[in-house]
Formats: C-alpha cells, sequence, structure tokens
C-alpha cells in the first residue's frame, strides 16, 4: 500500500473514528467540522481535537466530561494508522501506530521518488507569474535579486501542484529613463561593448543621467526669473549633490565620463532631446524605436546570462511599449474616461480611484480600512504622455486572456499602484479578472553598512554577489575536503555559493526584509543552503556506503522519538507543500528543508545507521535515511537549490 499524502491519511482515519464515536456517545450532538491540530507535544499525541469544546457551550457540559465519554466509545477495531485515542483535559488526543505509519510513509517516498508530496489541485488553473521585470538600464542588483528568486520558486511549486504555469517578463522601455540611456548611448556613437553588456549599459545610464540633471539645474539657476535666493536655494543645493556625484562617477570611470561629457556638451539642452525622444518612441517613430529597443536588448542580453547561472528561464518577453503602439493603452484610457471617473486637472488625466471604492462598495473585497485614503491615479500627463500604471492597466488584460489567474512579484513600494491598477479593472467591468489579479508583494534587502544609491552608481550587482559566493564556497569546500581535486572543488562551490544565494533570499518571510550578510547566507552549521545541502549530501554518503539496499524493512524496529520525529516529518511534506501553494509561501519549503535538516543530523549524531545492534535495524534506519533524502531533494528543487551527492 502507498499513499500520495501518509499523514493526511492518518488525520481522515483519525477524523473517522472520532465522527463514529461522537455518534455513539453523542447521538443527538450535531457538528459541521472535526477540527484537528498537531499537539506541540508528542506525549499528546499526534493529533487532537477540540471538538468537545464547541460541544460542551451547546449541550452545557464540562469538556473534560465529554472528551472521555467519547473516547470510550471508540471502537479500535477500525484502527490501521491509530494505536490509541486519550482524553485530556477536554481534548480528544490521537496516537500513531508508528510501525505502520512508518511502513506506509516510507513505502510511499520510496516508491513515488521525485514526484512524493507534490499534490495536484483539483482545479487546475492557467496562471501567469510575472517577476523580475527590472528595467534596462543597469546590471540587476542585490537590492532587486530578490525579486526573481521569489518569482522562480512561486513558478515551480505552482507547476507541480498540478497548475499551467507561464513566466512572464515586462521590459519596461517606454519612460524618461529608457530615453536617458538611448541618449547617451547614441552621445557616444552606440559603442559595443566591452565588458558584460549590461554592466556597460549601467555605466552609460548613470554617468548621463547625472551629466543631464546638472545641466538642468544650471540652466534653471541661471534663468532671469530665478534671480531671487529662495527661487535659487533648492537648486542650489541639488547642484551641489549632483555635482559631488559627477566627481564620483569621473574618479570611476574616467574615459566614459569624459567621453559623454564632451557629447553631451554639444547640446544646449540635453534634457529637451531626451523629452523629444521619449514621446518620439511613445508616438512609435521608426529612428527612436530602432534606438531605444537597440540599447535595452543590450541590457538584457546581459539580464539573461545571469539569470542563467541561477537557473531562471522565462516563457514571455513582453515589451511595454508593444502595448503602447498597439493601441491597447489608447482603449483602456477611452474605457477608463467613458467610466465617468476619469477628471482633467491643469491638463493632466487623472483616475478617480477612490470614488470607485465608495461607489461599487470595494473597501472589504480590497481589505481596505475604513479610514484607509485611496489617491488619484494620474494616468496622462500634460504632454500626453502615459505612467507607467496606465500602460500596466492593458498590459495586465493581455494577461487575462491566456490565463485565469496573474500573480506579479513586485515589492511593496508599488502597493498603492497595483491596489489602483486592481481598481482599474473593477472600474472596467472586469470582476472576475480583478479577484484572480494578485500582487505578490515582498520586502527589501539591505546590506549592514552600506547604502545603495543607483544614480550615484553605488550598488552591488547580482553577479558580483554570486561569484562571491562561489569563492566564498570554494575556500570552505577546500577547508572541509582538500582530498578533492581543484575541478571537485569548483563544481561543488557553484553549486553551494549559487544555492546559498537563493536560500536566502527565499527563506525569510516577505513581509520582512531580508538582511543579507555573508555569515548568515554561507553558514554551514544551521538555516542556510548550503546547511540542508551538507545534510542531503551526508544522507547520500550513507546508501553509498550501504553494503545492499533494504528490500523489505521491519519498520517496527524504529522505536525511538528521534525516528518517530523523521517519519513525521517527512510524512507531513505533502502537507507543507499544499500550504505553500494555496498561501503563496514559498518561504514555508526553505523553513521545512532547515527543520527537516535539524531533526536529521540530530538522528545522525544519536544513533548509528549502518553499525545499528541489528540487521533489521539497519534496514529500517536505512530507507529512513533514503526518504529524507528524496524529500530533501524535492523540496530543495521547489526553491531552485541543487541537492548534492557529494560536498
Amino acid at each position: 500500500m502507498e499513499s500520495v499524502n501518509p499523514f493526511n491519511q492518518f488525520r481522515q482515519e483519525c477524523q473517522t473514528v472520532l465522527a463514529n464515536a461522537l455518534k455513539a456517545a453523542l447521538p443527538e450532538a450535531t457538528v459541521e467540522k472535526l477540527p484537528m491540530s498537531k499537539p506541540s507535544n508528542p506525549n499528546f499525541g499526534q493529533l487532537a481535537s477540540s471538538v468537545c469544546f464547541e460541544l460542551a457551550k451547546k449541550l452545557k457540559r464540562k469538556p473534560a466530561d465529554l472528551a472521555a465519554q467519547v473516547t470510550q466509545a471508540v471502537n479500535k477495531t477500525s484502527f490501521v494508522l491509530v494505536e490509541k485515542v486519550a482524553p485530556a483535559g477536554g481534548y480528544v488526543n490521537f496516537y500513531a501506530d508508528f510501525g505502520r505509519l512508518s511502513a506506509l510513509t516510507l513505502h510511499s517516498i520510496s516508491k513515488l521518488g521525485e514526484e512524493y508530496g507534490f499534490i495536484k489541485t483539483d482545479q487546475p488553473a492557467k496562471i501567469i507569474v510575472e517577476h523580475t521585470s527590472v528595467n534596462p538600464l543597469h546590471p540587476i542588483h542585490i537590492g532587486q535579486a530578490r525579486n526573481p528568486m521569489l518569482g522562480d520558486a512561486l513558478a515551480r511549486i505552482l507547476t507541480r501542484r498540478g497548475n499551467e504555469v507561464s513566466r512572464h517578463y515586462y521590459i519596461d522601455d517606454v519612460g524618461r529613463q529608457s530615453s536617458v540611456i538611448a541618449y547617451g548611448y547614441a552621445k557616444l556613437g552606440k559603442p559595443t561593448p566591452n565588458e558584460k553588456a549590461d554592466h556597460f549599459v549601467g555605466k552609460i545610464y548613470t554617468i548621463t543621467a547625472c551629466l543631464v540633471e546638472v545641466n538642468r539645474l544650471k540652466r534653471q539657476i541661471e534663468q532671469p526669473n530665478a534671480a531671487s535666493n529662495e527661487d535659487t536655494a533648492k537648486p542650489n543645493k541639488d547642484l551641489a549633490e549632483w555635482t559631488t556625484i559627477a566627481a564620483e562617477l569621473k574618479e570611476k570611470h574616467p574615459q566614459l565620463f569624459e567621453a559623454l561629457s564632451e557629447k553631451i556638451g554639444e547640446d544646449t539642452n540635453p534634457e529637451q532631446e531626451i523629452n523629444r525622444l521619449n514621446r518620439a518612441y511613445e508616438d512609435g517613430e521608426t529612428e527612436a524605436k530602432a534606438l531605444i529597443r537597440e540599447v535595452s536588448d543590450l541590457c538584457l542580453e546581459g539580464f539573461r546570462k545571469t539569470q542563467g547561472r541561477v537557473a531562471v528561464a522565462y516563457d514571455s518577453w513582453d515589451w511595454e511599449s508593444d502595448f503602447v503602439w498597439s493601441s491597447q493603452v489608447n482603449t483602456v484610457l477611452q474605457q477608463l474616461q467613458g467610466s465617468g471617473y476619469v477628471f482633467s486637472e491643469g491638463g493632466v488625466l487623472e483616475f478617480d480611484a477612490k470614488k470607485v471604492v465608495e461607489n461599487l462598495n470595494l473597501r472589504e473585497k480590497l481589505g481596505l480600512r475604513k479610514e484607509q485614503e485611496v489617491p488619484p491615479l494620474t494616468l496622462v500627463r500634460a504632454d500626453g504622455t502615459t505612467l507607467y500604471t496606465t500602460r500596466d492597466v492593458a498590459y495586465t488584460l493581455w494577461k487575462f486572456k491566456s490565463a485565469q489567474r496573474v500573480i506579479n512579484v513586485i515589492g511593496m513600494e508599488q502597493s498603492l499602484a497595483q491596489l489602483q491598477l486592481k481598481i482599474a479593472l473593477y472600474t472596467l467591468g472586469f470582476e472576475q479578472q480583478a479577484e484572480n489579479f494578485v500582487h505578490f508583494a515582498y520586502n527589501l534587502v539591505t546590506l549592514p553598512g552600506y547604502k545603495m544609491s543607483s544614480r550615484r552608481g553605488h550598488y552591488i550587482t547580482f553577479d558580483e554577489v554570486l561569484d562571491e559566493a562561489v569563492q566564498r564556497a570554494f575556500e570552505e569546500v577546500s577547508k572541509r575536503s582538500p582530498q578533492l581535486t581543484e575541478e571537485e572543488k569548483r563544481k561543488i562551490a557553484d553549486f553551494v555559493g549559487i544555492g546559498a544565494v537563493r536560500y536566502a533570499l527565499v527563506d525569510v518571510d516577505t513581509g520582512k526584509p531580508v538582511v543579507f550578510t555573508w555569515d548568515r547566507v554561507l553558514n554551514f552549521e544551521t538555516n542556510s543552503a548550503p546547511y540542508v545541502q551538507y545534510t542531503h549530501a551526508r544522507a547520500c554518503s550513507i546508501l553509498r556506503k550501504a553494503e545492499h539496499a533494504p528490500e523489505n524493512p521491519n519498520f517496527e524496529c524504529l522505536k525511538e522519538s528521534l525516528e518517530h520525529e523523521l517519519v513525521l516529518a517527512v510524512a507531513s511534506f505533502p502537507d507543507v507543500f499544499i500550504e505553500c501553494a494555496e498561501y503563496l509561501k514559498p518561504n514555508m519549503i526553505a523553513d521545512y528543508c532547515n527543520a527537516l535538516a535539524d531533526k536529521f543530523n540530530t538522528f545522525y549524531n544519536a544513533y548509528p545507521v549502518l553499525k545499528a545492534e541489528s540487521s533489521d535495524l539497519v534496514d529500517a534506519r536505512l530507507a529512513l535515511t533514503d526518504a529524507v533524502r528524496t524529500v530533501l531533494s524535492n523540496a530543495l528543487n521547489l526553491i531552485g537549490v541543487t541537492a548534492p551527492e557529494k560536498m
């Protein structure tokens, strides 16, 4: 016999036993649900029901008396995975028959292998997970790297749940920033990168943005109508800051800075040229399209190489500009204007999101507090160009043409924009789409003692972090396993270093910031990818050293509490998987991996496997070790971390 979810099979048996006992002991009582939870203390069993507390209110009796009466009515002849049922202070506690539960669990894991734990949903859906979507202006930096790690983990988890998942990257190539980099790139004569393309583009962007801002501020200060101290105080302060930034950039990139300074200096008003290019691109003019697409593609080339290192791929690269040029954005604008919730103020089109919320009674659906304000959304600037969220409405509707559910992996700082987008969907009559639209928000990545600033060019690229992680892992592997060849050490260091970064960016609850420190990321002793990977490799090592594979183990031999804890842990993996998939909690997988590794290492340090006191016990513990190996591998795969056989 095998089971796709052994612990749930035990739970269902407990519920059946309890339902029959209630019917026999209290035929007059009716209960809608039979709540079951895991006691924190295993002395109180593996599951407990609080149903007698609910019944006590209805029957005007003490919970403890009811629990005793119910347990006395239990039919023990129906037990398969249950060993006994006992009352405790009003609770009905269920104790597992560990011989049978171990046999069911370990046999099931052995048979199902790589498929174990991945329970398929009864309602599979087509889902688009849009993630990463870093603007093609500079390399992906560590502050942005949490996004692709979370997005890829979500896509893996939802796919394993039985959904049809498509991974999308939204290329934000419309707007002033793209025009700034394209302007600088053109001024240099569209040079061929002499380094990784996105790093090259990032330097051009930072320097160009700085020089253009210095020029703008100087012209503002020199204007005749800005002669008073009050008019020039702030521009002078800003100019001083940008001049300092310019000096820093000149020192870091002297040749590139001088070249851009000379070329940009040929234009009296670079800002005007950039605005002209921005408008031309949004209007779809041929030269502007060719220029901005060319420099964007350069940056994306670098992104693909970076993402390839961490095994992240996309099914679709969606250009924001395509939605502007195809008239889809204009169509959305016209529909919103026709809704009666758009007003003009100083030539700027505004969407009255608050009014929509009140008129359509959306507060409860959107989870908004009664006093929570929803500011208006600017749709179109006075110069006629659209804003990001306006274009995102069109993009979201396009995604829903091929998906039933859309998940946007975007930082918490975009929560208002994502809320306004959802309100716009309701306004346009797309209620079902609005309810199946999910903003998967996450907090920032912080580096103690380091302040990132894109405009100063102060950021640590994801590439640099990966390089350092691999180098640090190499040094650690060399210390721990000096007998390995150089090639073996490099190979191990690569998956350990990259796995460490992936794990570190996933294992923190998304509502909390990730504090990125090497002491935590590459900790071989606890709660890190290297720690879990080392545990998996340890299990593989034990199995390699075994003289034979156990064929028909006697699981009654597994009597120690640590053995029982391991059986319960691997039996519960399907439950953990279902919860993380349904509630979009990838950090649960990392937490589970760490907890299972802790339990196995405690067991390994306490009891021998290959040198156990009997051959039956050796076989049972080998089967348990193999089950832990399988489950760790399956769980690590969900978050994109390699499960190595050797370390």
